[in-house]
């Protein structure tokens, strides 16, 4: 039994066609409750959890795959994980952002997000003493009501920055979904993973194709 870490939502909804491709389609409501779903290969399941949580998952072995954001993985550091395939779902991009035409304090600038390791390694990279403020939802609070100049979140369209007076700024990381594997299920459960990854990587070349 393979065991496929996950989560609800955006992520979730782009890997059901690449998943179907390769034989695995839930046979549970995915809009029920259950968090534990059969799929149509009798020897793969989902596992339905939080999308930070994913790479933890796997990490210790409670499941064999899992489909992460580069931006999760990046943040919690996953060193202890392989990441075999990018499969170029969920795309958006990590950035800087705050008040239009603002400019910002680089001795020392205040910075709220929830990606508070990759924040910090950003802003010490390039020489700016920045204290990073963790917050875990709505980022643009944060620079309208003076908690701080910037924040650094995940940006796809960038309508909620502009409805709320905020602009892009610098690009951190590209972030696209990826399948990861817990190393010791890699050796133990060798071919039925490669074959997997093989299967996702055909479905992720015909969609790029299409």
């Amino acid at each position: 039994m393979l065991t496929i870490a996950v989560s609800k939502g955006r992520i979730y909804q782009e890997a059901l066609p690449l998943l179907a491709q390769a034989g695995i389609v839930p046979v549970a409501d995915p809009d029920s409750r259950r968090l534990l779903l059969p799929t149509s290969h009798p020897q793969v399941r989902l596992l339905i959890v939080r999308a930070a949580d994913v790479p933890t998952y796997v990490e210790y072995g409670a499941a064999d795959l899992g489909i992460a954001g580069k931006d999760v993985l990046v943040e919690l550091g996953a060193e202890g994980l392989y990441e075999p395939l990018d499969l170029k779902i969920a795309r958006c991009r990590l950035m800087t952002a705050g008040p239009v035409g603002a400019s910002w304090d680089t001795r020392r600038l205040r910075v709220a997000t929830k990606y508070v390791n990759t924040a910090k390694r950003y802003f010490a990279e390039r020489g700016i003493q920045a204290e990073v403020i963790k917050l875990y939802g709505s980022m643009e609070l944060a620079p309208l009501v003076g908690l701080a100049e910037c924040i650094v979140d995940l940006v796809d369209t960038g309508n909620t920055l502009r409805a709320n007076g905020l602009e892009p700024r610098d690009l951190i990381l590209e972030v696209s979904s990826r399948l990861v594997v817990n190393k010791a299920a890699m050796k133990i459960k060798h071919r039925p993973i490669k074959a997997l990854i093989s299967d996702l990587a055909r479905a992720v070349h015909i969609k790029g194709e299409a």
